[in-house]
Formats: C-alpha cells, sequence, structure tokens
C-alpha cells in the first residue's frame, strides 16, 4: 500500500487517478477519486494533505501536489460538463432524514439518495453547508463550489430544507 494511501483519511488511491488524469482521461480520474471520496472539489481546497507529507518523493524532492491534482480533476470535469446527474432507477419507498448539512450530512445524503433511498437533508441554519459554507473562509474554498454540488444533488432527487431545528421545530 503507498504511504499516499494509508495517510489519507479517506483512503483515496491517489496514484490511480493520477495516472488516469496524467493521460488526459479526466471522467476516469473522477470515478477513481469519487470511489473513496463523495466530493473532492471540496477536499481540493481545504484537506490538509497528509497524503502529500507521506509522499515518498518527499524524501529526495517535492512531493506530489495530490490536493491541488484532486480540485483540478473535480474542476476540469465540471467545466467540461462531464458530471451529469446520477439520478436512481428505482426508489427503495425508504424515506431517510439526515439531519445537518455539513459535510457529513452531504456525503450521508449523497450516498443513500443513490442506493435509491427518497433523502430529505434538515439544516437548522438557513443555508446548505455547515461548516463548509460558515467555517471556511471564501478563499480556501468558494460559496459557489458548494452551490454547484447542492444543485446538483437537488437533481438528482434530495431535498433539502432550511430553518428547520430538529428537536425544537419537528419534535416527532
Amino acid at each position: 500500500v503507498p504511504f499516499c494511501h494509508w495517510a489519507c483519511p479517506l483512503g483515496n488511491k491517489q496514484p490511480e487517478w493520477q495516472d488516469l488524469a496524467y493521460k488526459g482521461k479526466w471522467l476516469q480520474s473522477y470515478k477513481v477519486l469519487t470511489s473513496t471520496n463523495d466530493f473532492p472539489e471540496f477536499t481540493g481546497r481545504v484537506c490538509p494533505a497528509p497524503c502529500e507529507k507521506s509522499c515518498v518523493l518527499k524524501l529526495h524532492e517535492q512531493p506530489v501536489t495530490i490536493r491541488e491534482n484532486e480540485a483540478a480533476v473535480a474542476e476540469r470535469v465540471f467545466i467540461e460538463g462531464l458530471i451529469t446527474p446520477i439520478i436512481p432507477k428505482q426508489r427503495t419507498g425508504k424515506k431517510i432524514a439526515v439531519i445537518g448539512s455539513g459535510p457529513a450530512g452531504l456525503a450521508c445524503a449523497d450516498r443513500l439518495n443513490h442506493k435509491g433511498h427518497t433523502v430529505t437533508v434538515f439544516e437548522k441554519d438557513e443555508t446548505i453547508g455547515g461548516l463548509l459554507r460558515l467555517g471556511i473562509p471564501d478563499f480556501k474554498l468558494h460559496k459557489s463550489v458548494i452551490d454547484r454540488r447542492i444543485v446538483l444533488m437537488k437533481t438528482e432527487g434530495v431535498e433539502f430544507k432550511t430553518s428547520v431545528n430538529i428537536g425544537v421545530d419537528i419534535t416527532t
């Protein structure tokens, strides 16, 4: 197991997706990247990149710029229009409530929706994104990147309800 795999909390397959990107296979690279990471457009901007600190190249030269490469792959596929909504062909009939629209809530909603469940995300604030939106400054993560993902998730069938405090506004 390469050290960069070992160091990544998401288990990203850095050599695999970066090799595909190097060969210009952007969509394939993105698919390998998103097999372990729901939102590379976020992590490619805000991750502290422990993978880079573990890169064996760092022993003798500059490590691979994994975080920047991740953001570049995500941006390339969005810019080229290669990202299309993944709408489940069949719904399971199960309804899921996700409380909070931070990174974990969004990832949970994304995965459950792709499994065919009907997902509603409840957020107590007026905007979706949690710490992504309210805790990370624009120079690190521009809010349009978050908005773009939210629009995609809505198109795929995820419902978002803001200004709803679960336990106060909804108690059962």
